[in-house]
């Protein structure tokens, strides 16, 4: 290797001193050769040892792990530990066997499956002095209908005594406005026309049904306005015209309905038909005022007797002979006279006809007292329109 040599400037600054007498001073490098320690002379005292300095690194010493390793050709022996002298006085522990299991339990058979008997038929209980036969006579709880089925009769339930007591009321207010006047009889038709358009709903199971029970009431409204307005000269056409009007207005509005189609169908079919009815009632209106007073107290007496207790047929034969007398009561007190006979028997025919649709599929009291008081007279309109007509 090269030896070490002093930079320019200070050999230049070496040789002037020596040139001037000065003394020499050799540095360390110049005193001792590249390669050759300083000796130290050897102290008295301990050197200090900073605790926070890295040892030294000897490669002389051999490193052992003192925990365990993958080196199978070395293992540390570990000296067992020495017991405390505090436990020295407690006994050797010592290994006791576990105990023996004990078997588990085993599942007990599973019975093999009986066949189900056989039903016997149902026998009736025998009578005896403290249970009497099953009954609903006496259940205030129940409807007409549920007692009628329970016993096995007819779904024909007729209204009774009382809606034919209000329909026989309702029919002497229609004479009675039909002979005051026109206006007059205006009154009780609207009431009658209400009473239709709600008991035909309710009557098809439809409830709550109050825009097709407004629509077909504002139904006959319209006609008995048409009718007011052209006069009765043109009553078959203000009538049949308002119905038409009606039906396609019902179409329009059921089309825009969100419900199902059957739902929609049977709204369609129930809405026409109140509407209909309603319409169908301006014909007391459109009548001579002699034909609504013999066809009102015609109506009145023949709902009273079908509501006698009395058999199917004898109470109807009844009904239509006492129509047919009321028509000729009433009939010569007014300008009709006897023919009123033929419309008393007219009009006790179509009060029969609505009374029974009124009784049909179990109905309720509600259906009996607004369809029940109102169809009987709705029903006669037709038929006190053209034979009055007919007869005057």
């Amino acid at each position: 290797m090269r030896p070490y040599a002093l930079p320019r400037a200070a050999r230049s600054r070496c040789s002037r001193r020596s040139q001037e007498g000065e003394p020499h001073i050799m540095s360390s490098d110049q005193q001792y050769p590249y390669g050759q320690q300083q000796p130290y002379p050897e102290q008295p005292y301990q050197q200090y040892q900073d605790p926070y300095q890295q040892p030294v690194h000897d490669p002389g010493a051999t490193q052992t792990w003192q925990a365990e390793t993958w080196d199978t050709q070395y293992q540390p022996i570990v000296q067992p530990a020495r017991p405390a002298a505090d436990a020295a006085y407690l006994p050797p522990q010592g290994a006791y066997p576990l105990p023996p299991e004990a078997p588990a339990p085993q599942p007990a058979p599973r019975p093999a499956p009986q066949p189900a008997p056989r039903p016997a038929a149902y026998e009736p209980p025998a009578a005896s002095a403290e249970y009497s036969a099953p009954t609903t006579v006496g259940n205030a709880r129940i409807t007409d209908a549920q007692r009628a089925r329970a016993e096995g009769r007819s779904p024909i339930i007729p209204p009774g005594m009382q809606p034919a007591g209000l329909t026989a009321a309702l029919g002497l207010l229609l004479a009675g406005g039909a002979a005051a006047g026109q206006y007059a009889l205006l009154v009780p038709l609207i009431l009658l026309q209400a009473l239709t358009a709600a008991g035909w709903f309710r009557l098809n199971g439809m409830w709550p049904a109050r825009q097709g029970i407004a629509l077909a009431f504002a139904g006959g409204l319209a006609a008995d306005v048409v009718l007011l307005a052209v006069g009765r000269e043109n009553a078959p056409a203000a009538i049949i015209g308002t119905l038409g009007v009606w039906v396609l207005l019902t179409l329009v509005l059921q089309l825009r309905s969100r419900a199902g189609a059957d739902e929609r169908m049977q709204g369609l079919m129930a809405t026409v038909a109140s509407a209909a009815l309603a319409i169908l009632a301006t014909g007391h209106l459109a009548a001579t005022a002699d034909a609504v007073v013999v066809g009102g107290i015609a109506v009145a007496v023949a709902v009273l007797a079908r509501a006698l207790p009395l058999p199917g047929a004898a109470s109807a034969v009844l009904a239509l002979l006492a129509a047919t007398v009321a028509g000729i009561v009433a009939g010569g007190l007014t300008d009709i006279g006897a023919e009123g006979a033929l419309l008393g028997l007219a009009a006790g025919g179509c009060a029969l006809v609505g009374l029974r649709v009124a009784s049909y599929d179990y109905p309720s009291r509600f259906v009996h007292m607004t369809a029940g008081v109102a169809l009987p007279l709705t029903a006669a309109a037709p038929a006190v329109y053209l034979i009055g007509r007919a007869l005057v």
